[in-house]
Parts: structure tokens; C-alpha cells; sequence
């Protein structure tokens, strides 16, 4: 009888252990994926800021279309990223596309922000520095909630690779989380340097 009365307390406490372990996972996985959000609600920003910004300078760099229109079209690609990675932050494939459509969209601007230098009358529009204000400080939350991100990934990834997580995370089917990391293109790693 004492025997029996020791297998269950066993079997209790591995099964309570199990059902802390995989919450604690959910938890983590929540987390990251709530960060994820943060970052997606600060990247809509900046798209809704991008068409007034070509909008504004439109009228003053009319020979720089080409310019213009690589905005745009690096701004909607990175668009239809986002919102594919938004739907599974988890998905390490639509992660690694935002990263690249976000690094394209911030080089084409840092080329429409170093054409502009040659518009003075652009310059001191003040629609475009309210714009380009808004911008910057939207850079500055995107740059935060990326690390925010990251860091939850890195707690989540940590907490799925050590044991005892990795067990229940093995039979569970938690994937590794995809961290944001800076593209490879040196043009790309430079910050966008907004000065109007």
C-alpha cells in the first residue's frame, strides 16, 4: 500500500511538473509573439508616414522619380511581408523576408533622404519635417521593439533548447522563434539619416 501511495505522488508530481513546464512555454511563446505585435503596430506607422513623405517631396524632386517610386515599391513589399510574418511570428521564413523587405525599405529611403539635401525649398517644407519628426522618432520605437522582441525570443529559444523544456517542447511541437537581425548589405546597416 505505501508503495502504491509513493507511485502516485510520483506520477502527481511529473504530471504537475509536465503541465508547469508547457505553460511556462505557452507563456514565453505569448510573450514573443505579443512583442512581435508591438513591432508590428510601430512598422504600420511608418508605412502610413511613407506615401506623405513621397507625397511632399513629389512636388520638389520631380526629375528623382525613379527615386519615388523605389520607395513606394520597397515600402509595399515590405508591406505584404509584414503582415505575412505578423500572421506567425514563429514562421522563421517570413521573419528572415521582413528583415530583408525592411532593410530594402530603408536603404531606398536613405536614398531619397540624400537626394533631398539638394532641394533646399523641400528642406524647409513644414509638412516634410513634421513627417520626417514623426519618422524619426517611429524609427526609435521600431529600434525598441525589436530588442524588446528579440529578447523574448531569446528567453523563449532558451527556455525550449534546455532541459527540462526541451522535452515537453519535443512533444509538444514548439518551434524556435526567428530573432530580427540587421540584413548583410552594408548600405542597408547604415541608419537612415533624416535632416531636413
Amino acid at each position: 500500500m505505501a508503495a502504491l501511495i509513493i507511485l502516485v505522488v510520483i506520477i502527481l508530481v511529473l504530471v504537475f511538473w509536465a503541465v508547469g513546464a508547457y505553460n511556462r512555454l505557452v507563456s514565453l511563446r505569448n510573450r514573443f509573439k505579443n512583442a512581435f505585435a508591438q513591432i508590428d503596430v510601430q512598422l504600420k506607422r511608418r508605412y502610413d508616414l511613407i506615401p506623405n513623405l513621397v507625397e511632399t517631396a513629389k512636388g520638389y524632386m520631380k526629375h528623382e522619380r525613379e527615386t519615388l517610386e523605389a520607395v513606394i515599391a520597397a515600402r509595399n513589399q515590405a508591406v505584404t511581408s509584414s503582415a505575412k510574418a505578423a500572421g506567425d511570428p514563429a514562421d522563421a521564413a517570413a521573419v528572415q523576408q521582413l528583415s530583408a523587405a525592411e532593410g530594402a525599405l530603408t536603404a531606398s529611403l536613405g536614398r531619397m533622404f540624400a537626394l533631398s539635401e539638394a532641394y533646399p525649398d523641400l528642406k524647409a517644407n513644414q509638412n516634410m519635417m513634421q513627417l520626417t519628426e514623426e519618422l524619426t522618432s517611429t524609427e526609435n520605437k521600431i529600434a525598441f521593439s525589436r530588442q524588446a522582441y528579440n529578447d523574448s525570443v531569446m528567453q523563449y529559444n532558451t527556455s525550449i533548447e534546455q532541459f527540462p523544456g526541451s522535452v515537453i517542447a519535443g512533444i509538444s511541437g514548439f518551434r524556435a522563434g526567428e530573432l530580427l537581425q540587421a540584413t548583410e548589405s552594408a548600405e542597408e546597416r547604415k541608419a537612415i539619416k533624416v535632416s531636413f
